[in-house]
């Protein structure tokens, strides 16, 4: 009997040890301004900066820069982000721009990437052009997305009216199994699932985001305005670590070829080749650099959510950016790591 429950208590001990994060409990008890802010990001290339850096960091003088947090879809993030559960978020850019417009204290601070998104049918399917998708289910990541916007700019070209086409919102995790399934005729979403469709031979790529927007962007990092106004060297460090592991990416394709490895393995819990065909085939199926926040782009955004009916008020570019942050990231170079070592500068 109580070697039975020395057993018991030995094992709940050890479930504990490994399935209960520390790193995240002990932060709590730092006092504030000591506190590593924690930031949330999805497992999609949009996001790759993220990972990259909190693994690259860990090799660095100055050790782990931040603590990520990993959600599977952006409703769960949001609310994380404006109870203060975390203080940095990487979400599509309208969804920024809505919950600013909503009165949430936040601010664009950088972007996750150019491009990486795409429209993918089922391989064998009766969908050869986008005016095929007429009376058919497309997926999209959320009504506030950036590839929400990306499919009205191409049923503007094809002539395809509001409503000829179903929307269905849903996690970027579960579309390609739906699409498998055949319980959606398409989906529009962001790298790896393209890629993940196509490796398994279910999926082909109608067309990618670039070709009916040039300069294509979907996520962004934004940040809690108290965090700007308590701890900017703070704000500036997570930018800074982010705008490195773009360049670094962006460098070569043994770069790549290491984030798909250990992203893959220790953050997306998504197999290594996937990440691997979505970030290198071609190289410039997601770019990660230059990614400062452009007017012009965003101005685009806040149009055509206008337009389309999912913001009701004309938010100036100020409004809901910060670009210190940025300005300050033109000279820097890329992280000094390469694979296999065990120092980073």
């Amino acid at each position: 009997m109580i070697l039975a429950v020395g057993w018991l208590a030995l094992i709940s001990g050890l479930h504990a040890w490994l399935n209960v994060n520390w790193a995240a409990i002990l932060n709590d008890y730092r006092p504030i301004q000591q506190r590593k802010i924690t930031v949330a990001y999805l497992p999609v290339t949009c996001q790759l900066t993220c990972p990259v850096t909190d693994y690259i960091s860990k090799y660095s003088l100055s050790g782990e820069e931040f603590m990520p947090r990993m959600f599977q879809g952006f409703p769960e993030m949001k609310e994380a982000l404006i109870s203060n559960r975390v203080q940095a978020a990487f979400i599509v850019a309208p969804m920024a721009l809505a919950l600013k417009a909503q009165g949430v204290p936040i601010k664009v601070v950088y972007l996750g990437h150019r491009y990486g998104s795409a429209v993918v049918v089922q391989k064998d399917g009766p969908v050869k052009t986008f005016a095929d998708m007429r009376g058919r289910t497309i997926a999209i990541p959320s009504r506030f997305s950036d590839e929400r916007l990306l499919l009205f700019r191409a049923m503007k070209v094809f002539g395809i009216k509001p409503g000829e086409i179903k929307m269905v919102e849903m996690a970027p995790p579960d579309v390609s199994g739906a699409l498998a399934a055949h319980a959606i005729d398409a989906f529009v979403m962001g790298e790896p699932f393209p890629s993940q469709a196509e490796m398994a031979g279910y999926g082909r790529v109608l067309f990618q985001a670039r070709d009916y927007w040039p300069d294509y962007m979907s996520c962004i990092l934004v940040v809690r305005q108290d965090l700007i106004d308590t701890r900017p060297d703070v704000v500036q460090v997570l930018v800074d670590g982010i705008a490195r592991s773009g360049m670094w990416l962006d460098t070569s394709k043994p770069h790549r070829e290491d984030a798909a490895d250990k992203v893959g393995r220790l953050y997306y819990n998504q197999k290594p080749a996937l990440l691997r065909w979505a970030l290198t085939k071609p190289m410039d199926r997601v770019m990660y650099s230059p990614l400062a926040p452009r007017k012009a782009d965003f101005d685009m955004v806040r149009d055509l959510m206008i337009e389309t009916g999912v913001l009701n008020k004309k938010l100036e570019f100020s409004d809901y950016t910060d670009t210190r942050f940025s300005d300050k990231t033109s000279m820097l170079t890329p992280w000094r790591y390469e694979p296999g070592t065990a120092s980073a500068k």
